[in-house]
């Protein structure tokens, strides 16, 4: 029974829209097992944001090994701290191989690698949204027997603690003129530009929105910065943040934004689960019905992002946008 565990590794390594999403599993684990020792196993992106949560005693940043003798570093590590469950939130061919590496006596293991003691033996897991579907896998591993597994059932991740930092007031790069915002996420990653929605019709829509009474951010990677600038040339009072937020402060902008819009990227989904109002953006080349953000969200999708009407997003917008904001 859970209660008799006491020390537990979750695996989670990549990327940024999956871990924010994972987190709602995360909780879950944590309620589980309010009194054990859970470590997560992660990469380095995710230290801060995992320190962060309450849902870890330890963060183990070491979760990509690379040659035989990191490989075996992380063997005795883990076969050091006596782990009796591991929750595989990864369920990939990498953390297969994590599991493979501690036989002959695995921990209990929660996942899909092969032989483990805990499958996750839902033929259909790969046609399911993550939430649900990391939902169901916590179900087949006992810890939530009524889990919600039905599409759009499952809740979306809490940041809640996030909000605590945010109502304190820590400080944010660029500052704040009290005036509500709309966040734009406008990049993505580089090698799937299919996935970008133009950055022109950015700023045809940042003007759209601030007429009606919203400053605009724009946050994003340093590789990022020229679409910022892009933005700018359209919408002069545009604030640009690229290259100077980390996942925290990506998290607490989302908590105060009266709006976000970008595209279906990692911190997009951040913005989302800390709470703005949001509208995210797909082309074909992913699946919202499995890995959209939850909450206050408007999704939309084109074939491709280039056919995406300015006027359709603006719309989108109004339709989530609060109305004490004043620019609906």
């Amino acid at each position: 029974m859970p209660r008799a565990i006491e020390k537990i590794l979750v695996i989670k390594l990549s990327a940024l829209g999956d871990f924010v999403l994972a987190l709602a599993a995360m909780k879950k684990i944590r309620q589980a097992h309010p009194k054990a020792h859970i470590t997560l196993l992660t990469t380095p992106p995710f230290e801060a944001l995992a320190k962060a949560s309450p849902y870890f005693n330890a963060v183990d940043t070491d979760g990509r090994p690379e040659g035989f003798a990191q490989w075996m570093a992380l063997r005795r590590r883990l076969r050091a701290a006596g782990y009796s469950r591991v929750y595989d939130l990864q369920t990939s061919s990498h953390s297969g191989r994590i599991f493979q590496v501690l036989r002959p006596h695995p921990p209990a293991w929660s996942g899909i690698a092969f032989g483990c003691s805990l499958p996750h033996k839902n033929a259909l897991r790969n046609q399911m949204h993550t939430l649900e579907r990391q939902a169901d896998q916590l179900m087949y591993a006992g810890i939530w027997p009524d889990a919600p597994t039905e599409a759009g059932t499952a809740p979306p991740p809490d940041l809640s603690w996030v909000l605590k930092d945010a109502a304190s007031g820590r400080p944010l790069p660029g500052g704040t003129t009290g005036k509500p915002y709309a966040l734009f996420v406008p990049g993505g990653s580089a090698h799937r530009p299919e996935k970008r929605w133009p950055v022109e019709k950015y700023g045809e829509l940042a003007r759209i929105l601030y007429a009606r009474g919203l400053d605009i951010v724009v946050i994003g990677g340093p590789q990022e910065t020229a679409l910022a600038q892009q933005i700018q040339r359209q919408a002069p009072r545009t604030r640009d943040l690229t290259g100077r937020t980390d996942f925290g402060s990506v998290a607490i902008l989302g908590a105060r934004a009266a709006l976000a819009v970008g595209n279906d990227t990692g911190p997009l989904h951040l913005a989302a689960a800390a709470g703005a109002p949001t509208v995210v953006l797909f082309s074909s080349a992913s699946d919202p019905a499995l890995s959209a953000p939850r909450g206050k969200v408007a999704v939309l999708q084109a074939d491709q992002l280039a056919d995406l009407a300015v006027a359709k997003v603006a719309q989108a917008a109004s339709s989530v946008l609060p109305s004490t904001t004043g620019a609906a």
